[in-house]
Parts: structure tokens; C-alpha cells; sequence
């Protein structure tokens, strides 16, 4: 025989540690905001079940109504750190609207006049729905392709399951509630605090694939100005060379270089080297297209991924970069550092293949033509011409 009260003990003892484990999270990792709303759930469920086990030891009402208001809070708070986790505002008007809506339910139906099947409706209907509304999410394809999210999906649809069948029972005669107890209640509370204890497991499971990932996109961003680093270009490039290889559709390359950059690092110290690193950085982005990606390669070397672009759009970008780091040198005035740059331009082929450390050479190569010709400047990298074999390439240069 399943002993109730024993049951809202376990459910204390569990939810209190697993308080302390979102707590501990949450103190680790402070920008986790979903962690701070799990961690409230799970305090807040373990002081409502906690407040609900009063009421054997008090003849008045006001425990089990203090405790199905703490188990209605945990619910939304769950809710709420889910659409934290996906980066959604938080419908603070809509959950606090529920939670009173329902806990007014279950006052009216339990103090005003008692009408268990009516209270356990508006009790059923405040612990649902924020799950119903955070389901969505979980089931996204966004949600899909974390293992913790299907988890916790899953573990929702079969707590609302469980919620149903409580309330189908009680419009059908049987008291289901915690004031009644008997065996039917006790094994719906053994299920529902299992599936909470696998829910909060399956938000871990998803808290550890989101740092994880967060670790994983940090190494592959430049420290200094947060684009991508030599890594993850090659990475790009890679894909974009394999993708090029079997649509056959070009893509394009832009290799940059600050000029004189060793002489600012020299005659103004390597601070203010950075700090115009970080400024072109931000000059370049507002010159690319969605889905173009500036990377730094090291020291004072850039490179522009330029996907579905031919070597006429590849210099049009090209000259957009240029030009904006030139009006930029026009208007610096007193302690400013200009910024020159060198850019050369290279256009992936046949000839290239799958070897993307082929269309940097050629890029380089158009580089040091751009150096040769004055610098602050940008030169295009032609292919070999088909009837000059011994010829390496040719470079066009522009003003």
C-alpha cells in the first residue's frame, strides 16, 4: 500500500535537491537565466508540497490551498524558463493571470461552496496549461534537435496525460483529490513525482547542450574582435569548396591586410593597435551581405567568405570595404588612427576542388599584387588563361 504522506515527503526531499542543483548552476553560470526560473520552480514546488502535508496535522483548509498555489507556481516557473532557454520574453501577465485564475477556482469551489469535480478543474487547469503553452517550444524543430528537449517534451505530453485522467475521474464521480487520498491518488502522485524528477532532468540535459555549445562557438571566435578565427574559416571554406564542388556554382574569397599596421603598434602601442582592429571589424560588417563571414586569420590578416558570388560581385564587396575605411581615414582628425587596407580577391574553380588552402593562395596572391601597386588598394585574381600553360595567374588591380 502506498502511503501518501510519505509520498509528499519524497517529493519535499527531491524537489529541495534539486533547488540546490539549479541554485548551484545558476551561481556558476549567471547569464543562464533559464537555470534562476528552474531553480524557483523547484524551491517553490517543494515548499507547496511541503505546506500541503500540513494539512494532516491542521483541520484548516488554508494548507492545502497555500500548497496547490506553490505546485500552480512551479508549474509557470518551469514554463517561463523554458521560453528563457529559447530566448522568448517571458509571458510574466500571462502566467500570473493563470495561476490566480485557477487558484480563484479552487477557493470559490473549495471555501465558497464545495464542488470537488469544479475544483480540481481550476486546480488541473493551472498546472496544465503553462506546460501546454511551453510544449510548443519543446517540440519545435528548434527543440528536436536538443535530446533534452525531446525528453522533456515527452515528459510533458504524459504529466498532461496523467492530469486528464484525474480529471475525466473526477467528472465521472471519483475523487481523485489530495483530501480524499486513497490508493488511486497515491499512484497518480508516484507518477507525477517521478515525471518531475525526469523533467528537471531532461532541463539539465538541455542546460549541458546549450553551454556545450556556447564552448564550442568560443573556440571558434577570435577573442580580440569576436569574429570568426582561422578555425572556423576553414571550416567554412571547406564546406563552401564541397558544395561549390557539386552544384558547380562559384563562390569568392577576400583576403585583407591593414596596412602599416606593425608602425601603429609601434608608435602608439599595441592597445591602440587593437582598438583598430576591433574598429574595422566593425567597419567591414556594415559593408557584408547576410550570410557573408569576416574572419580574422591573425595578427592584422582578414579573410570574407562571400558564398554564391562571382569575382564581379566579389570586387563590388570589395570596393564597398575599401571605400568605407577610406572615408573613415578622411574624417579622422587630432589623436585618430587612419586605417588603410590591402584586399585581394579570388574566385573558387574547377581548378581548385576541394582545397580551400588553394583559393587563399590565389587571394594572397591578388594581396600582394594590391601591396605592390601602392597599397590601400584592392587587386582580382584571374585564373590561369587555357592557352598560356606556363603562366601562373594573372592580377587586375584598381585605384
Amino acid at each position: 500500500m502506498l502511503n501518501v504522506p510519505t509520498l509528499w515527503t519524497v517529493f519535499v526531499v527531491n524537489f529541495l535537491a534539486l533547488g540546490v542543483i539549479w541554485a548551484y548552476v545558476t551561481r556558476s553560470y549567471p547569464n543562464f537565466a533559464a537555470a534562476r526560473f528552474w531553480m524557483a520552480s523547484a524551491f517553490v514546488g517543494a515548499a507547496g508540497a511541503m505546506t500541503a502535508l500540513i494539512r494532516l496535522f491542521v483541520a484548516s483548509p488554508l494548507p492545502l490551498l497555500l500548497g496547490a498555489g506553490g505546485v500552480i507556481a512551479a508549474s509557470c516557473l518551469a514554463a517561463m524558463g523554458i521560453q528563457r532557454f529559447y530566448d522568448r520574453p517571458v509571458s510574466w501577465r500571462l502566467m500570473t493571470a493563470t495561476g490566480c485564475l485557477s487558484l480563484v477556482g479552487v477557493v470559490l469551489f473549495m471555501v465558497g461552496f464545495e464542488h470537488m469535480q469544479l475544483r480540481m478543474l481550476s486546480y488541473t487547469f493551472g498546472q496544465a496549461l503553462p506546460l501546454v503553452l511551453a510544449l510548443r517550444l519543446l517540440l519545435s524543430p528548434e527543440g528536436r534537435v536538443s535530446p533534452g528537449a525531446k525528453l522533456s517534451g515527452i515528459v510533458i505530453l504524459s504529466i498532461i496525460a496523467i492530469l486528464l485522467v484525474r480529471t475525466v475521474g473526477n467528472l465521472l464521480g471519483y475523487d481523485l483529490s489530495a483530501r480524499a487520498g486513497g490508493q488511486a491518488h497515491a499512484i497518480m502522485v508516484l507518477g507525477l513525482l517521478f515525471l518531475s524528477m525526469t523533467l528537471n532532468f531532461g532541463f539539465l540535459l538541455m542546460a549541458m547542450d546549450r553551454l556545450r555549445g556556447e564552448v564550442a562557438d568560443l573556440a571558434l571566435l577570435d577573442d580580440l574582435t569576436g569574429v570568426a578565427n582561422r578555425r572556423h574559416l576553414l571550416q567554412r571554406l571547406t564546406e563552401e569548396c564541397a558544395r561549390s564542388g557539386r552544384s558547380g556554382e562559384p563562390f569568392s574569397l577576400l583576403l585583407i591586410d591593414l596596412d602599416g599596421f606593425k608602425t601603429i603598434n609601434d608608435t602608439h602601442g599595441h592597445a591602440a593597435g587593437d582598438a583598430c582592429l576591433k574598429h574595422f571589424t566593425l567597419m567591414a560588417q556594415t559593408r557584408l551581405r547576410p550570410g557573408d563571414m569576416l574572419a580574422r586569420t591573425g595578427g592584422d590578416e582578414f579573410c570574407i567568405v562571400l558564398p554564391s558570388s562571382s569575382l564581379r560581385e566579389a570586387a563590388a564587396i570589395a570596393r564597398r570595404v575599401l571605400e568605407v575605411c577610406r572615408q573613415d581615414a578622411v574624417s579622422c582628425s587630432g589623436r585618430d588612427i587612419p586605417i588603410a587596407i590591402s584586399i585581394g580577391v579570388a574566385e573558387w574553380d574547377r581548378g581548385i576542388g576541394e582545397f580551400p588552402d588553394r583559393l587563399m593562395a590565389n587571394a594572397d596572391h591578388a594581396l600582394y599584387a594590391a601591396k605592390k601597386n601602392g597599397k590601400n588598394d584592392f587587386a582580382v585574381y584571374d585564373p590561369t588563361p587555357p592557352l598560356s600553360p606556363e603562366s601562373v595567374g594573372t592580377v587586375r588591380t584598381f585605384a
